[in-house]
C-alpha cells in the first residue's frame, strides 16, 4: 500500500575520515575526505515488488557498493502521483543528482526541474521529450525486449495462448504489450493472444482477474508490466498452474512459476546515472538503452533453454538490431 506523505530513507556507506600521521617526529595535519557526492532517488512503488523499483533498487545498492563513501543517497519510495512533485522538491532541494525510477515520474521531473537549474535529474525509463540542460532521460526500450520475450512465450506455450497485462495504459505500456503479441505471432502465426490493463501498476485485485480471465481463454504463459500487481498474475498463475514470463532481472531457479526472464536493465540505468555523475561525465539528453548496449541493459533469458530456442531468439534479436524487425519505440 502507497504512503500518502514521503517517507524519506537515506543511506551513508561511510562518513568523513581523519587521519593523523606522525613523520619525522612532526605530526602531520590533519587529512579531511572530500564530501560525498548527494544523490537522491525517487521510487514511486515498492523497492521490493519483484519488478521495475526492485531492479531500481538493486542498481542503487551496486553503485553504493561500487562507490562506497563517495556518494551518500536518500531515497524516498512508496509515492503516489498526488505527492511526486512534493517528493521531487524534497530531492532537488539536497542533492546534487536525482534520479527519477519510471517513466511514470517524467512528467513531475521535467516541472520541477526546471525550478532547479543546478541540479542534475535522470529518468530511469524517459521518453523522447522537451531537451533541458539538466535532464537526461534513459530509454529502456521497452517494447523491444517484450518482442523477444513474446517469441519465448509462444515457444513456452502449450495451450498455443499467451497474454499481457500492463499497468497505465500510456504509449510505453501500450507499445509493449502490442511488440510481445507481434513476437508471439512471429513464432506461432495461430497463437492466440490476449492484452488487457488494470490502470494501476499496483493493483492487485485487477491484475489477478486480468490473468484469470485470460487463463479461461486458453492462456497459459503471461508477460506484465506491473509493480505490485505482479502479486495479483502470480495468484491466477498459481491457481490455475499457468506460466509467467519474469521481467526486468534474471532470477532463473528461484521460483518454478517463472520459466524465463526479460531483462530490461532499470538497475544498470540507476547505476549508471551514479557512475557517471561521480565520474563528471553526466550528460543530458536523450539516450536510447535497449539490446544495442549489451546484456546489462536487455536481454532475454529462458531457463534451461534448448539449443534450438535459444538459437532462434539470438536470431530475432540480431533482426531487431539489424533493423529486418522492426519495432515501436518505448
Amino acid at each position: 500500500m502507497k504512503n500518502t506523505l514521503p517517507s524519506r530513507r537515506t543511506f551513508t556507506l561511510a562518513g568523513v575520515s581523519a587521519a593523523l600521521a606522525l613523520c619525522a617526529g612532526t605530526l602531520a595535519p590533519q587529512v579531511q575526505a572530500a564530501d560525498p557526492l548527494a544523490i537522491g532517488i525517487l521510487i514511486p512503488g515498492s523497492k521490493s515488488d519483484k519488478g521495475w523499483m526492485e531492479s531500481g533498487y538493486d542498481g542503487l545498492m551496486a553503485a553504493e557498493k561500487a562507490h562506497g563513501g563517495k556518494v551518500k543517497v536518500q531515497m524516498i519510495e512508496n509515492i503516489n502521483y498526488a505527492d511526486m512533485e512534493q517528493a521531487l522538491t524534497n530531492l532537488a532541494t539536497r542533492n546534487k543528482l536525482v534520479i527519477g525510477v519510471g517513466g511514470q515520474t517524467q512528467a513531475a521531473v521535467m516541472k520541477i526541474a526546471k525550478r532547479f537549474p543546478n541540479t542534475k535529474f535522470s529518468i530511469v525509463g524517459g521518453n523522447k521529450a522537451e531537451d533541458m540542460p539538466n535532464v537526461a532521460g534513459y530509454d529502456v526500450k521497452q517494447a523491444e525486449i517484450a518482442f523477444v520475450a513474446g517469441a519465448a512465450a509462444a515457444m513456452l506455450s502449450k495451450t498455443g495462448a499467451v497474454s499481457y497485462v500492463g499497468g497505465m495504459e500510456i504509449p510505453s505500456i501500450v507499445n509493449a504489450g502490442k511488440e510481445f503479441g507481434n513476437g508471439a505471432k512471429l513464432v506461432n502465426p495461430k497463437i492466440k493472444y490476449f492484452e488487457n490493463y488494470t490502470g494501476d501498476f499496483d493493483n492487485v485485485a485487477k491484475s489477478k482477474e486480468a490473468t484469470l480471465a485470460a487463463i479461461a481463454q486458453g492462456a497459459d504463459v503471461h508477460y506484465h508490466i506491473l509493480n505490485l500487481g505482479l502479486r495479483g498474475m502470480e495468484q491466477a498463475a498459481k491457481e490455475k498452474g499457468t506460466k509467467i514470463v519474469g521481467s526486468y532481472t534474471d532470477r532463473c531457479g528461484t521460483d518454478p512459476l517463472y520459466p524465463a526472464y526479460s531483462i530490461t536493465g532499470v538497475g544498470y540505468q540507476v547505476q549508471y546515472a551514479i557512475d557517471e555523475m561521480v565520474k563528471g561525465s553526466w550528460k543530458p539528453g536523450y539516450k536510447p538503452f535497449g539490446l544495442a548496449m549489451g546484456p546489462q541493459a536487455s536481454d532475454m533469458v529462458v531457463c534451461g533453454a534448448t539449443p534450438e530456442m535459444k538459437k532462434k531468439l539470438d536470431e530475432i534479436k540480431k533482426d531487431i538490431l539489424s533493423g529486418k524487425i522492426k519495432v515501436l519505440e518505448g
